[in-house]
């Protein structure tokens, strides 16, 4: 524990020498701002290696991702706003009073128990909040974002009693953008296409898929197939941008049936 405390201390130091008089130039022209891609892709960096499932490649992400926490945690540091300790410590807090069943010993919660309680003590705590859909971050990618939307609006009852309202919802939203393109309203067609990918995610919600979990599947799947399509043209000296897609289609099928 001693050397996973010493390591830490040593990281904060680092930022701090990063950002000082005679650091780096750099880092000492970033904000909050323009370091908010970097914490992006690095924790996307680090679900990569979850999905990989390389330990030694998610050992080097978090890492990252540490690495930015400690950035951000300096840059308020140096405005008398924060430290990474404060950080650290009000997580700390957050996560022992969420828990009241394994630190406080109250009682013993199943897993679905745990969250209802997780919850509620969110809601103490954010009794600010005046919606059921305050407090989802604004900058989750727009699949999950819905889902989640979704999911508290369902804990207050307005939800399908089961997945036959999301399956005739999503075949009304699919008429009204194929009418949106025989109209050929450029808002129209965006609008109804973003009604249709929102009743999919909540048809994905009730059929138990994660729409985020599973369009990235369908991107691997999409990357494999053609990466496997642009071998076979290559083998067969084959140049793709001058085949017709009647041809590439062939090799496609070809890759699907794992000829």
């Amino acid at each position: 524990m001693n050397d996973v405390k010493d390591w830490v201390t040593e990281l904060v130091s680092i930022m701090a020498r990063l950002r000082a008089p005679g650091g780096c130039s750099w880092d000492q022209k970033q904000n909050h701002t323009t370091l908010k891609p970097y914490l992006l892709e690095e924790s996307c960096e680090a679900i990569d290696a979850i999905d990989e499932n390389n330990m030694d490649l998610l050992q080097e992400e978090l890492g990252d991702v540490l690495m930015n926490l400690v950035f951000h945690a300096q840059l308020a540091s140096e405005n008398d706003q924060f430290t990474f300790q404060d950080v650290a410590r009000t997580i700390s807090e957050k996560m022992v009073r969420r828990h009241p069943h394994v630190f406080d010993k109250t009682c013993e919660l199943t897993a679905e128990e745990v969250e209802e309680q997780w919850e509620r003590i969110k809601r103490e705590e954010k009794a600010e909040r005046t919606s059921v859909l305050d407090g989802i971050p604004k900058s989750l990618p727009s699949l999950m974002r819905a889902g989640k939307l979704q999911k508290k609006a369902a804990k207050v009852g307005f939800d399908w009693p089961d997945k036959q309202g999301p399956i005739e919802k999503v075949e009304e939203e699919f008429q009204e953008l194929k009418e949106a393109l025989n109209s050929g309203i450029q808002n129209d067609i965006d609008d109804e296409f973003g009604d249709l990918l929102f009743s999919m995610v909540n048809l994905g919600r009730h059929i138990s898929v994660d729409a985020d979990h599973a369009l990235s599947m369908a991107n691997r799947k999409f990357i494999s197939r053609f990466q496997s399509v642009e071998k076979i043209c290559s083998l067969r000296n084959l140049t793709m941008s001058e085949m017709s897609l009647d041809e590439l289609d062939a090799i496609w099928d070809e890759v699907k049936r794992g000829v």
